[in-house]
């Protein structure tokens, strides 16, 4: 497995620090294994490093409670700071306890939970504010060609845009890949959600997730949502939105905002969905029939917030502008498209920055090879600009 740099680099300035360092992100996308990477860097330095992994049955039987653990860090640490890492930790009773009183006595604590028992969004509720958190998601492409040229493997952007980011799907093909994406969603829908919630509607969440899913780089409303999947079983827009609060806390989906100078505004606007990785809509999709446009869209959306970005739907008078991208004192305005040849297409994309002034960058992102840029417009191929270093 690949060493993910980037997410290792942001946790390095507080490997010293008391706060209790928590890695969350969706299921599957590399939290135990990032976990790993931090005590084997930390292992190289000193010999005061703690590794529990209560996914075993045999650590977990040994060690069931709080008093169990911290006795047993206790016995096992060296004088001075000990870094403890604490895999699946939600199996320990009070595991809150753990935490709260190892970082008291100069332990480095670094933690991850499954979202079956104790969602990675909760884990932060109940540690009091004394924490900071990562959040991990799948690999954005130059982390999935890393990985595929350690597996001896070759991807094109086509498979990505299909297959999205999950570290392990690049170990299957064919039915084997389908069968465990599927895996992964059914996961995370019964597992982390339908039964961490006690939802006695099941097909009703279910109708409201596939709904959701598939609606990845469309604005969506409660509303919206309510009218869809209302008409089949019949729900109040209460549990509509309880059930897309859900999603939203077990990382399967994230929901934008709408940019305005007005806080108070941004309030009031439909939000833009998009999926916490693109296998989520495609294993949805019947007969091969992907919907690789919104895909692409999705995919820029999560390579920017990889990047940093602070990602906002613009409204330029009535034009949808996907992304206003903001970092480090610049702003840029985004249009993605799968391509503009076709004349319709091109005259829509470029007709989304008219109005605008060149105080913001403006970039048009598609899968063409073609240079489109004008004047005023900067056209980026997909792949350049997944391989790219910046804006």
């Amino acid at each position: 497995m690949i060493r993910r740099e980037h997410y290792l680099a942001q946790i390095a300035p507080f490997l010293e620090d008391d706060l209790i360092k928590v890695i969350t992100g969706i299921r599957r996308c590399g939290k135990s294994t990032i976990l790993k990477q931090l005590a084997e860097s930390l292992s190289g330095k000193t010999d005061n490093v703690i590794f529990l992994e209560f996914e075993s049955t045999r650590v977990r039987t040994m060690l069931p409670s709080a008093d169990h653990v911290i006795r047993y860090v206790d016995e096992h640490r060296k004088d001075g700071k000990c870094y403890v890492f604490l895999d699946e930790i939600q199996e320990v009773e009070n595991w809150q306890d753990v935490c709260q009183t190892l970082r008291l006595e100069n332990c480095s604590i670094f933690i991850t939970g499954s979202n079956s028992k104790l969602l990675s969004s909760e884990f932060t509720e109940a540690l009091s504010g004394r924490y900071v958190s990562f959040q991990v998601r799948p690999f954005v492409w130059k982390e999935l060609q890393e990985y595929a040229a350690e597996l001896g493997r070759k991807l094109s952007v086509t498979d990505y845009l299909i297959w999205g980011g999950f570290p392990k799907r690049l170990e299957y093909d064919g039915e084997a890949l389908t069968r465990y994406l599927e895996d992964i969603d059914e996961t995370i829908i019964y597992k982390d959600i339908i039964r961490r919630f006690k939802i006695r509607k099941e097909t009703l969440f279910r109708a409201v997730a596939d709904f959701v899913l598939r609606s990845n780089g469309r604005i969506l409303s409660y509303h919206s949502i309510y009218k869809a999947v209302s008409q089949k079983e019949k729900c109040s827009l209460h549990t509509i939105i309880k059930y897309v609060e859900y999603l939203e806390k077990a990382y399967a989906v994230e929901l934008m905002k709408q940019h305005s100078t007005k806080t108070k505004q941004e309030l009031q606007f439909y939000r833009k969905c998009y999926d916490g990785d693109v296998a989520l809509n495609s294993i949805r999709c019947p007969d091969n029939r992907f919907d690789i446009d919104h895909n692409l869209e999705n995919i820029v959306y999560l390579e920017l917030i990889y990047r940093g970005y602070s990602v906002m739907l613009y409204d330029n008078a009535g034009r949808e502008i996907d992304f206003i991208a903001s970092k480090a004192g610049k702003e840029y305005l985004i249009q993605v498209a799968h391509s503009v040849v076709n004349e319709k297409a091109y005259q829509r994309e470029f007709e989304a920055f008219n109005g605008l002034d060149n105080a913001r960058q403006k970039i048009l992102i598609t899968n063409d090879e073609i240079d489109y840029s004008t004047s005023t417009v900067r056209h980026i191929n997909l792949r350049a600009f997944l391989e790219s270093e910046s804006l």
